[in-house]
């Protein structure tokens, strides 16, 4: 019985890990908005990473988090570093494109609780009386992630929290 128990175990293991190795080696989660301001007051919002505090969804995960602000004081060059509780993590952003009103391009380095190197993009797009802010994440997919989204989508896990930032900066930008 031992043995059975044993061999079915051992094939859902390989089944799991042979299933993850399936999974495409990038990943990309994306959320948009519209938003009624204008594409500046919208821009500097997200180009400033002083401004993240009023508006990221992540912020709020560990108030005692510790932040670091080095590099430009906004646009390409800012840097913004954290290091948080176990649900905050810690890692790095740095600005790397600022296209005034159009668009922000953030280097993103994951350090905990799991080590990641990611891309997330804001583009802003005028719609007549209003914004388009799309906000995009994408990167590699180690193996270790693939083998968690047998079981949970990046678009599931970051999603909501992309959903969340966007109304955050809607409800901020529009007052």
């Amino acid at each position: 019985m031992l043995k059975i128990v044993l061999i079915v175990v051992i094939v859902l293991v390989v089944g799991v890990l042979g299933f993850a190795a399936t999974k495409p080696d990038t990943f990309s989660v994306q959320r948009s908005t519209r938003i009624k301001a204008p594409p500046d007051k919208i821009f500097a919002v997200i180009n400033d990473f002083h401004r993240w505090p009023d508006w990221s969804p992540w912020e709020k995960l560990d108030p005692a988090m510790k932040r670091t602000q080095s590099g430009a004081a906004s646009g390409k060059g800012a840097i913004y570093e954290w290091d948080g509780n176990s649900k905050a993590g810690a890692g790095r952003m740095e600005i790397i494109e600022s296209t005034a009103a159009s668009k922000v391009g953030i280097q993103l380095d994951f350090i905990k609780p799991f080590e990641g190197h990611n891309i997330a993009e804001f583009s802003l797009t005028p719609e007549a009386d209003a914004t388009r802010v799309n906000w995009v994440m994408h990167g590699p997919t180690p193996f270790v992630s693939k083998v968690m989204q047998v079981f949970v989508s990046m678009d599931t896990l970051i999603g909501k929290d992309f959903e969340e930032g966007l109304a955050n900066l809607k409800a901020l930008t529009e007052k």
